[in-house]
């Protein structure tokens, strides 16, 4: 052999056995990580939920809807969300901007035509960011209360894409009553023509909305708001706004809805996540479109990364840290509160780990073709990491079960099916994400500037009667 195949078969065989041992030493640990919660979902799922004996909240609630160039959705979803809540008392808040004529143009004939709709232009041009644009509406908010002498009772959020349920109101007003801040299941359309990319929201929501969200809120730990399908007492936003100096969203954040739930539990109030019946069946759940190409999956979830993971580590610290807050947390429930941020926070090294997987892989395959093309010898694989990648492949097994599970659950046995392969669309997502949002967080520190990273969804459609989404899950 000569000396120069003799180094390329050094370099690919010694690289794909390093980039083995690295993937499989950090799958094992992200493993049990999961595992660990499972435990935790398995241990819970008989716990009932009860609803609480406080009396239901009175007066108005106030919806914000923050838009930007959203001409071709905004007045639909407008329509739909005063439809299903026409005997409600509220009160839609939409935030635009002076230079988005577009949209302004579409949505004015709506304004003048129904007194439950309040447009709120920006006092700048846009965009700036969703925390801003929803801190001009808590604005306007104030001024209306001054001007008409009265006080809403809460905040629902939602976005344009969004389509509400009738009883979601109604679902808030209960109980709120108790707790500052309630969540809904939140539920991507599984639309046929757009299962793989679009459908693997679907996949990773029912799993995060049928399991995590669901232990977070019966072990009493603080509870990301989703931004949609949530809602907050006005006096949870006030108390955000006289801590951040008269704005309750921060407008130098990407993810200021997943802000506002961890620091209402940091300051000690209660949330909720609420999986619900309603009284004429189905479950009250907010569904909407989410991307269903690649890049645009990318920029919404490099935005979350960012946000998220990078961004927020840096806004929020560690329970402990937040301004000395939550510093009476007990040990046990400080370590809890630390463990779900630090799942909240691992998606840039899940992606280095996957990307190492998917490299070592690869490097693999080269190495056997290179033994069959010029004699190389076979990867030299120790017991240790022989049994490492069994216990793995064990894991991954079940990851996957459990993946399908609440697929199953939430879109039935079809998509559970599809859940499988999709996995890789999702990881190679993931990988994707993670390196632009490792570029925007360098750019948003160089520049001290964060805009409005705006996700471009698929158009939304009537969403028929689901059978797969009819009973609440846990």
């Amino acid at each position: 052999m000569e000396l120069s195949t003799a180094w390329v078969e050094w370099l690919v065989l010694g690289t794909g056995r390093e980039l083995m041992l690295f993937a499989s030493v950090g799958i094992l640990l992200l493993g049990l990580d999961d595992l660990l919660l499972d435990a935790l979902w398995l241990s819970t799922r008989r716990c009932a939920a009860l609803a609480p004996e406080t009396p239901p909240i009175d007066g108005r609630f106030a919806v914000f809807v923050p838009a930007w160039d959203e001409a071709d959705e905004l007045p639909a979803m407008l329509l739909r969300t005063l439809a299903a809540w026409r005997d409600e008392d509220m009160r839609l808040y939409v935030g635009c901007y002076p230079n988005d004529v577009a949209t302004l143009f579409a949505i004015s004939p709506l304004i003048g035509s129904d007194p439950r709709l309040r447009l709120v232009v920006n006092s700048r041009m846009g965009p700036t960011t969703k925390g801003d644009n929803l801190n001009q509406m808590w604005a306007a908010l104030g001024e209306d209360e001054r001007a008409e002498g009265m006080k809403f009772a809460a905040i629902v959020l939602h976005d344009v894409e969004d389509h509400v349920h009738p009883g979601e109101l109604t679902l808030y007003r209960r109980y709120l009553g108790k707790y500052a801040m309630v969540q809904i299941p939140v539920v991507p359309v599984m639309n046929p023509r757009q299962r793989w990319v679009g459908g693997h929201y679907g996949d990773e929501f029912a799993e995060a909305h049928g399991k995590e969200l669901v232990v977070r809120s019966l072990l009493d730990m603080p509870l990301p708001s989703a931004g949609v399908g949530c809602a907050l007492t006005r006096n949870a936003m006030a108390l955000l706004a006289i801590n951040r100096g008269g704005d309750p969203f921060r407008r130098d954040s990407l993810t200021e809805d997943y802000e506002i739930g961890m620091l209402i539990g940091a300051y000690g109030l209660s949330t909720r996540f609420v999986d619900a019946i309603a009284p004429s069946g189905g479950r009250i759940v907010s569904r909407g479109a989410f991307p269903d190409k690649v890049e645009n999956a990318v920029v919404q979830k490099s935005r979350w990364i960012a946000g998220i993971a990078l961004a927020g580590w840096e806004h929020l610290g560690w329970p402990g840290s937040l301004l000395r807050r939550d510093a009476g947390l007990s040990a046990g429930r400080a370590l809890l509160a630390r463990w779900m941020l630090w799942r909240d926070r691992r998606a840039p090294l899940a992606a280095l780990i996957l990307l190492s997987a998917y490299a070592g892989a690869t490097v693999m395959a080269l190495g056997v073709v290179g033994g069959w093309l010029w004699g190389w010898g076979a990867v030299e694989i120790g017991d240790g990491l022989r049994l490492l990648l069994a216990f793995n492949l064990l894991l991954l097994c079940w990851r996957m079960g459990m993946r399908g599970h609440f697929t199953a659950r939430w879109y039935g046995l079809g998509e559970a099916l599809r859940a499988l392969p999709r996995s890789i669309v999702a990881n190679i997502i993931a990988m994707l994400a993670a390196y632009r949002a490792i570029a925007l967080y360098r750019r948003m520190l160089r520049s001290g500037m964060v805009v409005w990273d705006k996700t471009n969804h698929p158009r939304s459609e009537p969403i028929p009667d689901d059978p797969f989404v009819g009973t609440a899950t846990r």
